[in-house]
This record gives C-alpha cells, sequence and structure tokens, in this order.
C-alpha cells in the first residue's frame, strides 16, 4: 500500500491561507452588516422616527436571502423545533395589531420592520453563524466598528464638531448624526460588552490583553455620548459579566477600570462640568426633571393610557403618533431640537414613547408585549443556562458572555429606547447572536 506522505509545510500553509474565505464564507454577509455601519448616514436617513430604508436595511435583506440560498443548496432543516418557537413569538402579536392599524399601509409598514428585526434578520444570523469562531469573528468585528465610531465620536468632541448639547455641538456621535444620537452610542457599547467578554475568556493571553485594551479605550467615547440611558445598560451587563466570569476576575477589571477612571477623569480631564452634571442628572429624575426626561414621563403615560383603552391587541402597529396627543398632558413639547454634526437646526417630533416594552404594550397590547417579551426572555434564560456549562467547558464562556451581554444590555436599553434609526438592525443582529448561542442544537454552539 503506497504510504501518503505528508504535505510540505509551505504548500500547508498555501492551502490554510486559501481555505480561509471559503472557510467564513457562510458569515461573510453578517460581517457586510456590521461594516455597512461604518459608513456615513444621509442627513434624512434617520429622521422622523427613522422611518426611511439605509444600506444596512438593504444589507440586512441580503443576509436573509444569503441564508436563504444557502438552507435550500443544503437541503437540510433550518431549525429545531423549539428555535422555531421561539423565534417566531413575536409574530403573534405583530399579525393582530396589523390587522388593528389605522390603514393599511401603515400596518405593512409596520409588520416588514417587525419581522426584520425581531424575525428573520436574527433566525438568518442564527442559521449563518456555525461555531465559536464565527461568534469571535463578529464579536471582534463590533469591537472594530465601535473603536472607528468611537475615534470619530471623540473627535467631535474635541474639535466641538459633533451634535448641539447644550448650546455647544459637543456630542459625539460618529457618522451616524444629530437626527440617531443613539446610534454611537450603541455601537461603542455593543463593541465594549464586546470586548469584555472576550477579555474574560480562556483565549491566548495576546488576544484577551488586546480586547481589555480595546474595553477600557472604549470608555472614553462612551462617555462623551451623553448617553445615559446607554450608560446605565452597559454598566448593568458589564456588572453582570463580571459577576457571571468569576470573582476574582471581576475585582481585577474593577481595579483596572477604577484606574483608567482615574485617569481620564483627573490625568485627561474629560470629567468637564457638562458630564458631571450628566452622570449626576441620573439619580434627579424624580426631582428636578429636565424637559427630555418630563416629555419621557409624559410619553410613557400617553403609552400605557393607550394600553388601558384597548388592553389586548392595542392601538394598531404606527399608531402612536396618532394618538399620542389624545393621551398627553400639556406638559410634552412639540418635538425635540437637533443640530449640528453636519446637519442643521431641526425640530424632531416625538413619534414613540422611547420606551419598547411601552412602545408594544401601546401599539400591539398584551398580548403583543407577552409574545415579544416572552420570546426575549426564552433566549435569556436558555442563554445563562449554557453559560454557566461553557464556564466548565475548555472552550471558556467568551462567546457566551458576548452573545447573553448583548442581549442583556439591549432588554436593559429599551427600557430608554425603541426601535429607529440606522442602528436599528444592529439589534436584529444582537437578538441571532443570542439565538445561536441558546437555541442551537447541543453541540453546535460548543465548538
Amino acid at each position: 500500500m503506497a504510504q501518503v506522505l505528508p504535505a510540505p509545510p509551505l504548500v500547508a500553509a498555501v492551502a490554510a491561507v486559501t481555505a480561509a474565505p471559503r472557510r467564513f464564507l457562510p458569515v461573510l454577509p453578517v460581517l457586510a452588516l456590521v461594516a455597512t455601519l461604518a459608513l456615513p448616514v444621509p442627513g434624512d436617513a434617520g429622521g422622523g422616527g427613522g422611518g426611511g430604508g439605509t444600506v444596512a436595511d438593504a444589507v440586512s435583506g441580503l443576509v436573509v436571502l444569503c441564508c436563504a440560498l444557502r438552507l435550500v443548496r443544503g437541503r437540510r432543516r433550518p431549525l429545531t423545533r423549539t428555535a422555531a418557537v421561539v423565534l417566531a413569538m413575536p409574530v403573534v402579536g405583530v399579525a393582530l395589531a396589523t390587522a388593528g392599524a389605522a390603514s393599511a399601509g401603515a400596518g405593512a409598514a409596520g409588520l416588514v420592520r417587525y419581522l426584520q428585526i425581531f424575525v428573520l434578520v436574527p433566525a438568518a444570523v442564527m442559521l449563518l453563524v456555525r461555531d465559536r469562531r464565527d461568534a469571535r469573528l463578529i464579536a471582534w468585528s463590533l469591537v472594530t466598528l465601535a473603536l472607528w465610531q468611537g475615534a470619530i465620536g471623540v473627535h467631535q468632541y474635541v474639535t466641538g464638531t459633533g451634535a448641539s448639547y447644550q448650546g455647544e455641538e459637543i456630542r459625539a456621535v460618529g457618522t451616524f448624526g444629530p437626527t440617531d444620537i443613539m446610534g454611537m452610542a450603541a455601537v461603542v457599547s455593543f463593541g465594549l460588552v464586546c470586548a469584555l467578554g472576550l477579555a474574560l475568556g480562556s483565549g491566548p493571553a495576546r488576544h484577551r490583553a488586546v480586547a481589555a485594551a480595546c474595553a477600557l479605550a472604549l470608555l472614553l467615547p462612551l462617555a462623551v455620548s451623553f448617553s445615559r440611558g446607554a450608560w446605565i445598560a452597559t454598566a448593568v451587563t458589564c456588572g453582570a459579566q463580571l459577576a457571571l466570569a468569576g470573582l476574582r476576575r471581576a475585582v481585577q477589571v474593577f481595579a483596572v477600570a477604577a484606574a483608567a477612571a482615574v485617569v481620564l477623569v483627573g490625568g485627561l480631564g474629560v470629567g468637564t462640568a457638562m458630564l458631571q452634571e450628566r452622570m449626576s442628572s441620573i439619580t434627579q429624575v424624580a426631582q428636578a426633571p429636565d424637559q427630555s426626561v418630563t416629555d419621557r414621563y409624559t410619553m410613557w403615560a400617553a403609552a400605557v393610557d393607550m394600553w388601558r383603552e384597548r388592553p389586548l391587541t392595542g392601538v394598531g402597529l404606527k399608531g402612536f403618533p396618532d394618538h399620542r396627543d389624545g393621551h398627553a398632558s400639556l406638559a410634552l413639547s412639540s418635538g425635540s431640537d437637533t443640530d449640528g454634526a453636519g446637519a442643521g437646526f431641526h425640530r424632531q417630533p416625538l413619534l414613540s414613547p422611547h420606551n419598547m416594552y411601552l412602545l408594544v404594550l401601546s401599539e400591539q397590547g398584551l398580548l403583543g408585549l407577552l409574545a415579544l417579551a416572552g420570546s426575549w426572555l426564552a433566549l435569556l434564560v436558555r442563554g445563562l443556562r449554557r453559560l454557566v456549562r461553557a464556564r466548565r467547558s475548555p472552550d471558556g464562556p467568551d462567546c457566551a458572555l458576548v452573545a447573553c451581554g448583548m442581549l442583556l444590555w439591549q432588554l436593559v436599553d429599551f427600557a430608554y429606547a425603541d426601535i429607529g434609526g440606522p442602528s436599528t438592525v444592529l439589534t436584529a443582529l444582537v437578538l441571532g447572536l443570542a439565538a445561536w448561542w441558546a437555541l442551537a442544537p447541543e453541540g453546535a454552539g460548543e465548538r
């Protein structure tokens, strides 16, 4: 019998390099989706509540198409029964709310948006991510995106070319512009959560050190985003990641973060009076709230009032703007002012309650909220169960900390924000990565 000789090292190396693109070919559409969020956003793309489509929306459709072609070509069953049920749960409330919409056009637009963000793109991402290597690649791409957007945001803060905040154009918004002021904050937060999860894993020491350095570097752009909701969600998520990773690592990372905070605030002078005032306002929203907080409380009350009027099915998709004035008090302002970051002054109407749970409750009723929130809760519970097992695995908990961490961040942030704007596709990506970790067949997510 002829003996098979091993390939020379050079030949083996060339084969490995040429095989790499093929190895990651299925996940390339997801990476393309992340890359589109680094592009400048047109000035009107996120205005008015984010009703217009963006390049990221188009690429998210490409992600779904590539997934469908892959499934047809592979002739395999796409989802397990549990995964199909969990991912399809939001369809129930959305379908009922579409039937109750004020107009067929509004209902159809809302239906497409909800299916895109909460069903189709998450399912496609889940199926395109095959193992830990794919998940880590996506996590590093999000860290890279966050560093890019964060660098632009810090430059805007330093040079006074950002969005307007208290009369000064210093608010860091990255390439998203003043009409989507939460865009850069969300991107930077996700990158920080991914970097921390990778740093807490059991990968090579060099990779973990780079991830930790990236997490520390992203603290500065997150601070100058002046986004209280992003601060709260990031603090809660990072605290949970540290607790799940173990007490010893939690103490070490806390010490490093405290030292970095001292350098940023004391040495570099990041702790400006405006930043300190913004931080202190988090605990003062009940005593002396500013107009933005007053508007938010007023819209929350209006959303609850809409739900009481139609408790089971709500006022219909896209119905909040039409019913807002009939349920809101006189304390509500006519809109919020946006200016700076390369855009002119614009009065942006308040078309949502800036709370995803109350938005769903008002437009889809109790049935819609239970279906949508139930799907998210199922992902979180199943993901945390696998995370506990992953801590004892030789592969480490890095992917689990990333997937569960980003999902937790999104669920906390939904208490202060809702969908809308160019950065919304990130929500679909987060849900897809969480679904891969929580719902993939046993062994598929453990490789």
